[in-house]
């Protein structure tokens, strides 16, 4: 996290920061969160701030703890799988989607390349790379194949619930091993869209989601127990983990 210049956009701006500090793990769950460091790290006032807890509060992404203040929510394992299962639906819908308007030939070519590009991208990453990254690369991925599908709702409704999973993506995406998994699910997603084969392509992408949910899922139940002891020694000052 870099300091801000002042633009009309600061509050997004900090808001889209924040999000990613709590997306890696640099505020991890139950971490207390202070208006005054956060301000002095990104070099900006209270106010842009303020405005961006408030959107972090509304999305559950931070809550009130008693006299702590501001602390990072913790991550339910039961809600992420229940995301999960909704954007299983909606990935299969948009990958069977995205399939008949290849075979259809009713599409802009340029829309496939795009998503071949996002495919490309996330295979390049070394795998050293950090975990940022590969959360960065596979939203961009999903993102490119709702498009993909011509349906602008679905990404949509996904986007609204991008945080949380990008947050709940980092159990899975931090196991080195796991990487090179999930992209050859997403090769083996894309070549069946540009095929044309919309039953095996609507298959494959629930599977992708299917498998991703149980995983994460797991690993964040196995998590708490584990970081349950430790809680009090993750309340650092949030100025020293943003620097």
């Amino acid at each position: 996290m870099q300091p801000l210049e002042l633009q009309p956009a600061l509050i997004d701006r900090a808001y889209e920061q924040l999000v990613e500090a709590i997306t890696d793990g640099t505020f991890s769950p139950g971490q207390r969160i202070r208006q005054e460091e956060l301000g002095r790290a990104l070099g900006v006032s209270r106010q842009p701030i303020s405005h961006a807890l408030q959107l972090l509060k509304q999305q559950k992404l931070v809550e009130e703890n008693g006299r702590r203040g501001l602390i990072v929510a913790e991550i339910d394992a039961a809600r992420v799988r229940e995301l999960y299962q909704v954007r299983g639906a909606l990935d299969a819908l948009a990958a069977r989607l995205a399939a008949e308007r290849i075979a259809g030939r009713v599409i802009d070519m340029r829309q496939p390349r795009a998503a071949e590009r996002a495919l490309a991208s996330g295979l390049a990453l070394r795998p050293d790379a950090p975990v940022l990254a590969f959360i960065q690369a596979d939203v961009a991925f999903h993102t490119a194949l709702y498009r993909l599908s011509g349906n602008p709702a679905i990404e949509d409704t996904v986007a609204a619930q991008w945080p949380h999973l990008k947050r709940s993506m980092r159990a899975v995406l931090d196991d080195h091993e796991q990487r090179p998994r999930v992209w050859a699910e997403h090769r083996e997603i894309l070549c069946l869209v540009l095929d044309g084969d919309a039953a095996g392509a609507e298959r494959a992408a629930r599977d992708h989601a299917d498998r991703a949910g149980a995983e994460t899922a797991r690993r964040l139940s196995q998590s708490s127990v584990s970081k349950r002891g430790g809680r009090d020694a993750a309340d650092g000052t949030a100025a020293s983990a943003v620097r």
